[in-house]
């Protein structure tokens, strides 16, 4: 068996800017940088964490990355099993996405004299962004969440800590190698992706160019691996809803209108909390695709708000 797709084709850049590689021990990380002409006058850094799904990459952070690096330094990472990170055979865990997520917010600390970060991430890499900023309280100064997941439906979870709401079963079930790759080759095809760019926008018109690098993406050597794991549950927290509750950092985050994320019954559990600032954002669950003035609009305020709460 391949490791790869038959239809393997070369990937490019998902974004433009300088390209680099961190060497963690979550594996390789790929990081793009962006940064003002002239400098950013010790403004911190600003990651961005794209989403999880079968052909996830930095791609998806593509709007937020080109505003905010005319502004400040902003740092786009992709999590381990996507884009050009490591994407070998391995298991892949809530800890390792968080320990991807740790070692890029130390080396981008490191950087800046040691001052804390912002991070914006995307849907369930707001799980593995919020539980690095509870394990590390004093690394990431503000926490922005985009559609993030773990407040959908009646049930809160408050499992054991650290721990996953996967179906080992379904992971052997789906990763065999007789039809593992074939398998994530028919999840992938083109028009499979489209359709579930449409449900995530909720509107039959979706970005054309973050299409185009979805479909290439997950025709890159070891693309199934990650996305299995997920596609079986294995990234999902057991205790999301107490490591939510547990930040102290201040908090943004938005709700979609449109499309297959647009349940958030259970914002019950922070709203309300000093350090949250949640909010109803028109549009799909990236709304900063379709419009990134209105969006910026409401996230910008938050940057240069106190990090200390009351």
């Amino acid at each position: 068996m391949t490791s790869h797709s038959p239809l393997f084709t070369p990937l490019g850049p998902a974004l433009s800017g300088a390209h680099t590689v961190l060497g963690t021990s979550a594996g390789d990380i790929s990081l793009y940088r962006a940064q003002p002409e002239g400098g950013a006058d010790g403004a911190p850094a600003l990651l961005l964490i794209h989403s999880v799904n079968a052909a996830a990459s930095a791609a998806e952070v593509a709007p937020l990355y080109a505003h905010y690096g005319t502004r400040r330094p902003v740092v786009a990472m992709e999590l381990p099993g996507y884009g050009l990170s490591d994407r070998s055979d391995r298991p892949y865990t809530l800890r390792l996405m968080t320990d991807a997520v740790h070692a890029v917010v130390a080396h981008l600390r490191a950087t800046q004299g040691g001052t804390p970060v912002d991070v914006l991430a995307v849907s369930l890499a707001c799980e593995f962004a919020a539980r690095a900023a509870v394990e590390a309280p004093t690394s990431i100064a503000r926490l922005a969440c985009v559609s993030p997941t773990g407040f959908s439906g009646k049930r809160r979870h408050y499992g054991p800590p650290g721990g996953h709401r996967g179906l080992a079963w379904l992971h052997r079930v789906v990763s065999h190698p007789a039809w593992a790759q074939g398998l994530f080759d028919l999840l992938t095809r083109p028009g499979v992706v489209r359709y579930f760019l449409k449900r995530t926008w909720g509107a039959p018109l979706v970005d054309e160019n973050l299409w185009r690098y979805c479909v290439q993406t997950a025709r890159h050597p070891g693309a199934r691996h990650a996305p299995l794991y997920f596609l079986a549950a294995h990234l999902f927290s057991a205790d999301v809803n107490a490591v939510y509750e547990a930040l102290d950092c201040p908090v943004w985050m938005s709700m979609a209108t449109r499309g297959d994320f647009t349940d958030y019954q259970g914002r019950d559990t922070v709203q309300g909390r000093a350090n949250w600032r949640i909010h109803q954002v028109e549009g799909g669950a990236l709304p900063y695709f379709e419009d990134l003035n209105r969006f910026a609009t409401l996230l910008d305020p938050f940057w240069s708000a106190p990090v200390q709460v009351a």
